[in-house]
């Protein structure tokens, strides 16, 4: 056996597990960072889900490994019934729950941030949303848009860095564009630009046919770009929500945590150099935490969200939500979003064959 081109085949998808386990570590750390900071009593801090495959006591609280990599949690005295210890979650002000319950979420999307800067200090281009010149045969350039002009608008939505450029266009579905740009410092629209189109799996997408302006890294752009493309990845986020509402992409386009960390080793081995293989993994790393991040504070059942939204109630009728009714509605989201992953799950082990 070449344990050589093994260990080439089994690493990338060992990485791709050990970011997921950081997004989750980043995720929880966040309520328990919190929690603790609020005096409240921690129970459990795990990581994983399943068996416990290693646990080690400390003080009043448990730290465990479970065996699988999907999740984690942090459990708090009084979190899902009322207690009556002092130190319990549900004695602690509104105020202080909101932010325990959203810290998780808030630290994905500060980590995504940090993440992207990285990955932009690396790079040897950080890219702007101002166009330098079109490919030959370009067709947009009939349309109107011309070398030099910054792209803030496509379709009526704001594009913050080129990362969104790229995905709104992409995005479109009937090939005519209405872009706003500024051009000589005044903001001109251009409708209907045109772009060629080509196939993938039964599917047409546009081509982009025109190259952004990209400059060398510096403090500033990188501090500014980290903020920007982090928006971008956040818009991409909720759109692609909308889009899946709507009915415009469905199940096949989906990706669960087999289907990421597929992606995520794929990409990473098909890089050449090992800078750039860090780099790529490193990206995806800032897509799925914003992600995760995003969606955490979707306001569904069973997600911080949701909890938030209680919350938020609360703050509102200045009394509580009674404990069963609100855990009825989490428990039933739970297991329909654990129907909804298993749904995904196995999506994503029949396109791996």
């Amino acid at each position: 056996m070449d344990i050589g081109a093994l260990w080439s085949s089994v690493w990338p998808y060992l990485l791709a597990i050990f970011l997921f386990g950081v997004i989750i570590a980043i995720h929880e750390f966040g309520h328990f960072a919190f929690a603790k900071l609020f005096k409240v009593k921690v129970n459990e801090f795990s990581l994983g889900m399943g068996p416990k495959i290693l646990k080690k006591q400390k003080g009043e609280t448990l730290y465990c490994l479970r065996l699988f990599p999907v999740g984690g949690f942090v459990s708090m005295e009084g979190e899902s019934e009322d207690s009556d210890d002092e130190r319990a979650f549900n004695k602690k002000p509104a105020w202080q729950r909101f932010i325990i319950i959203a810290a998780g979420a808030i630290l994905n999307l500060i980590l995504g941030a940090v993440v992207v800067g990285i990955c932009l200090s690396g790079s040897e281009l950080v890219g702007t949303r101002t166009v330098q010149g079109f490919m030959e045969g370009s067709v947009s350039s009939q349309y109107g848009l011309q070398v030099g002009d910054e792209i803030v608008e496509i379709n009526g939505t704001n594009v913050y860095s080129f990362k969104g450029v790229a995905f709104n266009i992409v995005r479109d579905s009937d090939n005519k564009i209405d872009f706003t740009v500024i051009r000589d410092s005044e903001r001109v629209a251009l409708k209907g630009v045109e772009f060629k189109q080509f196939e993938f799996e039964g599917r047409k997408y546009i081509q982009q046919d025109f190259y952004i302006v990209g400059e060398p890294p510096s403090l500033t752009n990188v501090l500014k770009n980290s903020v920007l493309d982090s928006a971008s990845i956040v818009q991409m986020v909720r759109l692609s929500l909308v889009d899946i509402c709507t009915g415009k992409y469905g199940l096949k386009d989906m990706a669960g945590p087999i289907g990421t960390v597929s992606a995520i080793a794929e990409s990473t081995s098909q890089a050449e150099q090992f800078k750039d293989k860090i780099l790529t993994a490193l990206d995806f790393l800032s897509m799925i935490t914003i992600n995760v991040g995003v969606f955490n504070l979707l306001p569904l059942p069973a997600l911080d969200g949701g909890h938030l939204f209680f919350i938020f109630i609360e703050m509102i009728r200045r009394k509580p939500i009674p404990a069963k009714k609100e855990g009825f509605v989490h428990t039933v989201g739970l297991v329909l979003l654990l129907l909804l992953m298993v749904v995904i799950s196995i999506s994503d082990i029949v396109k791996q064959f």
